[in-house]
C-alpha cells in the first residue's frame, strides 16, 4: 500500500488540529493548511512528527482561488499523492450579533468564499488529482467539516448557518458525482467543541450542558472526538456508504419532549 497522505484545511488549531493529529497517529501525513497563524501551524507540524509522521505546513486563503491551486500545487510537490481532503477551515460571521435586517453583503461574501466557495472548489480540484492518479489500493475520501448550525438556527450568526446548511448538500453532489472515481465523500457534523471558536461562549455553554440539559451526553466536545469520526472514515471503514452525515455532537440533534 502506498503511503498515504492527507490535506487538512484550518489545521493549525482547534477541531483541524485535532484530526491532524489523529489522522497522523493512524499512520498518515499531513498538509497543515492555515490561513494566518504561523507558529501554531509550525507546532502542529511538530506535534504530527513527534507521531512518526511526515508533515508540511502551507499557507493558504482557501476563500482566494489562487491560494486554492498553490495549496493543492504544493500540497502534491511535497507529498506525492493526495488521498484525503478535510475541508475543515471556517469562519464566524464578521457580523455576528448583529439584527438579522443589519446584516452586510460584505460579511455573507466573506463567510461564504471561506466556509462554501472554499471547500467546494478546493474538493474540485482535488477530486481531479485523485482521478487522475491510480488508487494504489488507498481509499479515497472527501470529509467536509460542518456543524450544528447546518440545522440549528443562530439568527446571531445567520451568513454562517447558511453556509454550514449549503455544505450538507454540497456533500450529497460531490458524493453522487465522484462515486464513479471511487471517491467517498461525507458530512462531519460537530456540536459545540472546545476551540478557538467557542472560547468566548464557554461560560454560557458551560451552564447550558450541566444545568440545562442541553445534551444527553453532557460534556464538551474535544477536537480528538471530531477527529476520531474523521480517521474511521478515512480508513474506509463506511466504504459502502457515501453522501451521510455523521453527527458528533453528543446526541445535540436528537429531538426531545
Amino acid at each position: 500500500m502506498a503511503q498515504r497522505a492527507a490535506i487538512v484545511t484550518g489545521a493549525s488549531r482547534g477541531i483541524g488540529r485535532g484530526i491532524a493529529l489523529t489522522l497522523a497517529e493512524g499512520g498518515w501525513d499531513v498538509v497543515v493548511n492555515y490561513a494566518g497563524n504561523a507558529a501554531a501551524a509550525d507546532e502542529t507540524v511538530e506535534r504530527v512528527a513527534e507521531l512518526g509522521r511526515k508533515a508540511v505546513a502551507i499557507q493558504a486563503d482557501v476563500g482566494s482561488g489562487e491560494d486554492r491551486q498553490r495549496l493543492v500545487n504544493e500540497s502534491i510537490a511535497a507529498m506525492g499523492r493526495i488521498h484525503l481532503l478535510v475541508n475543515n477551515a471556517g469562519i464566524t460571521s464578521p457580523d455576528r450579533g448583529k439584527p438579522l435586517l443589519e446584516f452586510s453583503e460584505a460579511s455573507f461574501d466573506r463567510v461564504m468564499d471561506v466556509n462554501l466557495k472554499g471547500p467546494f472548489f478546493l474538493s474540485q480540484l482535488v477530486a481531479r488529482h485523485m482521478s487522475q492518479t491510480p488508487a494504489e489500493g488507498v481509499f479515497r475520501s472527501i470529509v467536509n467539516i460542518s456543524s450544528l448550525s447546518e440545522f440549528a438556527v443562530s439568527v446571531a450568526r445567520a451568513d454562517y448557518c447558511v453556509s454550514k446548511s449549503a455544505i450538507g448538500m454540497m456533500t450529497k453532489v460531490f458524493a453522487v458525482g465522484l462515486a464513479e472515481f471511487g471517491i467517498n465523500v461525507y458530512d462531519v457534523r460537530p456540536g459545540v467543541v472546545a476551540s478557538d471558536m467557542t472560547a468566548g461562549v464557554s461560560d454560557k455553554y458551560d451552564k447550558l450542558i450541566h444545568e440545562g440539559g442541553l445534551l444527553p451526553i453532557a460534556r464538551w466536545g474535544q477536537p480528538e472526538d471530531v477527529g476520531k469520526a474523521v480517521a474511521a472514515l478515512a480508513e474506509g471503514h463506511f466504504a459502502y456508504s457515501t453522501g451521510d452525515t455523521i453527527s458528533v455532537d453528543g446526541g445535540f440533534h436528537i429531538q426531545r419532549l
